[in-house]
């Protein structure tokens, strides 16, 4: 069967239509033969989000965006097709939010969330709103700010309550104190005066009193040789011998102390016994008024006289007073 140079073209023709179609929707990222899984996300911006980027969870890419799709005539939303290219389970409460990376790439990143049901295909995928990294940085930097105006208002409060404390007898007190302070400097630094302070002259006695010692180092040192030596001779001394001896005297003295102390020796009695110290007494009484007795009538006991006159007086009973020594 011959076939028409006519019905040849029309089949090119028709060929040349497929391939196009073919590889233009290939070029826009949709595969005309492709089956995989399909879920939907509605945003409400896309930003830089083009066809073919990337789908990601955890950082991995899983799928790549399809197609777009506004969800009415009034672009209240647009509804983006993901086609997964990895067989992976999405939990049904997992989110999906469009970022973006430093360079302008974006992408549309899932965030898997911890339902036991997964999401299957034709379904939808709750999405919200991503800021971006300014934006982030922005809601970071929110409470900071946030804080920061709070504790700026509690410094105004305080420093109004200082104003409010200080009133005009406290701020002259103060002022009064500053002066005092101001004063009491002044005057440290007369005491620290390397020149005319008394620590500066206290410091150069000192100083003065080190020299000395420096220039009589060596009488000093003479001084301690000697004090060396002289110990040195006093602990070759035997003072054990010297303290045997003193201690053999100390107990000799002893022992004639308690024997003159003892009334059975003669010294003792004669110290102890009364009624001895009564009769020596009476004694020597005795012997005074024979001496007197005798200085007063000698002829009574030398009877010697031509004419043999007799001395009548009375004896003496007691000694004579003496207002001199008699001759």
């Amino acid at each position: 069967m011959k076939i028409s140079n006519e019905t040849k073209v029309g089949i090119l023709t028709i060929v040349a239509l497929v391939v196009l179609i073919i590889g233009f929707n290939f070029l826009k990222g949709k595969n005309l033969f492709n089956n995989t899984k399909k879920i939907y996300a509605v945003f409400d911006q896309l930003g830089a989000l083009s066809k073919s980027n990337a789908v990601k969870i955890n950082g991995y890419p899983v799928g790549t965006v399809y197609a777009f799709e506004p969800v009415d005539k009034n672009l209240s939303g647009i509804r983006v097709t993901i086609s997964l290219t990895e067989d992976v389970n999405i939990p049904a409460n997992s989110v999906a939010f469009v970022s973006a990376d430093l360079l302008g790439a974006s992408s549309i990143v899932i965030e898997k969330g911890n339902a036991t049901t997964f999401l299957s295909n034709g379904e939808t995928i709750k999405t919200r709103k991503e800021a971006g990294i300014f934006g982030s940085l922005s809601s970071e930097a929110g409470p900071t700010l946030a804080k920061i105006r709070t504790a700026l208002d509690s410094l105004g409060m305080v420093m109004s309550n200082i104003n409010k404390i200080f009133d005009a007898g406290a701020k002259y007190n103060l002022q009064h104190t500053i002066a005092n302070l101001s004063a009491a400097t002044a005057s440290l630094n007369k005491l620290l005066d390397p020149e005319n302070s008394a620590l500066a002259k206290t410091m150069n006695n000192a100083v003065s009193i080190t020299d000395n010692l420096k220039k009589n180092n060596d009488s000093i040192t003479a001084v301690i040789s000697n004090a060396k030596q002289f110990s040195e001779k006093l602990s070759a001394l035997n003072l054990q011998q010297t303290m045997d001896t003193l201690q053999s005297v100390i107990s000799a003295l002893k022992s004639t102390i308690n024997k003159v102390s003892s009334p059975d020796g003669t010294l003792g009695a004669l110290i102890s016994d009364k009624k001895l110290y009564t009769k020596l007494n009476d004694v020597i009484l005795s012997a005074e008024i024979l001496l007197d007795d005798l200085r007063a009538h000698p002829k009574r006991y030398v009877n010697f006289s031509v004419f043999g006159k007799k001395d009548k007086g009375g004896a003496l009973t007691s000694p004579s007073k003496k207002d001199t020594i008699p001759k």
